[in-house]
């Protein structure tokens, strides 16, 4: 694609090609088990914001690396995203029965199964890297583990689910949405940069300072949103926050000081790009779009 090509159209492109390299790699809803099967399809396909697959193609272009190498990473962040959904929303967990403006995949096929579809999206999320045609495939395997396990979204989940009724101040949420939230970000654009040129230390550290940053800018504004949005707008229950009586950056700081927290937050990953030129412009543009986006 054509670098001079505009943001919308970029994104949209990138999230079909996700699309359809998903839809291709995941075994169809006629092989058996089928309801397994169709379950797993339909948790990760037909919706979504793709952002953490679009992260990954952006730290590609960064590092020059081909697409057609970047894709198998979208795929598998996307796919172990999708099973981090189905659990969170389970009756065990979050218990939301609407996700991505349809019926959580639990509602629609009973919780045994969604259970089972999570599981197996995860599995098929690491079978998918380990046999991509990756530079360093041990290493994305050992990354985006490190993202799923107790020192990344499991731990942040558990850290949640221990704190309703209690509250936890603002360097507890942060800590916890560093992990629940932040580390498959991380991890997305980790992957994507990998698969092209070798980055160097002060590099890297660059480009952890960006991840981390609209890592965080990514649920301050879903705390945000949680507030001002609704269940048509988000696809997802809106409100909850409130009604379980969580912790959010808005109930922490309030609204205003919520959405400059998020403007903050844009502009140091902005800034943390600043030594990469040209190559950063698709990461600069997600960045703004985190910031700005509206479900």
């Amino acid at each position: 694609m054509h670098p001079d090509v505009a943001f919308p159209v970029w994104s949209s492109e990138r999230a079909r090609r996700t699309e359809s390299v998903i839809d291709r790699l995941l075994p169809p809803a006629t092989e058996p088990p089928h309801r397994l099967h169709e379950a797993m399809r339909y948790a990760v396909l037909g919706g979504g914001k793709r952002i953490r697959a679009l992260l990954a193609y952006g730290g590609g272009e960064l590092t020059d690396a081909d697409p057609a190498v970047v894709d198998s990473v979208a795929a598998a962040i996307e796919l172990l995203h999708a099973y981090s959904l189905i659990h969170d929303d389970l009756p065990c967990m979050d218990d939301d029965a609407l996700r991505r403006g349809k019926p959580a995949c639990h509602v629609a096929f009973g919780e045994a199964t969604a259970l089972l579809a999570g599981d197996a999206l995860q599995s098929f999320a690491f079978e998918t890297l380990a046999g991509a045609a990756l530079p360093e495939a041990c290493r994305a395997v050992l990354t985006l583990a490190r993202a799923a396990g107790s020192h990344g979204m499991a731990g942040g989940q558990a850290i949640d689910l221990g704190c309703v009724d209690a509250g936890l101040d603002l360097s507890e949420l942060e800590r916890m949405h560093r992990l629940k939230t932040g580390a498959l970000i991380r991890a997305a654009v980790r992957l994507g940069a990998d698969c092209g040129r070798p980055v160097d230390a002060d590099g890297n550290a660059a480009l952890l300072r960006y991840a981390s940053a609209i890592g965080l800018a990514f649920q301050v504004v879903d705390d945000v949103l949680d507030v001002e949005g609704t269940a048509q707008s988000l696809g997802k229950t809106a409100g909850k926050d409130a009604v379980q009586r969580k912790s959010t950056y808005v109930t922490l700081l309030g609204l205003t000081a919520a959405r400059e927290r998020i403007e903050a937050l844009r502009l140091d990953a902005r800034a943390a790009l600043s030594g990469f030129g040209a190559r950063a412009r698709r990461l600069g543009e997600l960045a703004d779009w985190i910031a700005a986006r509206t479900h």
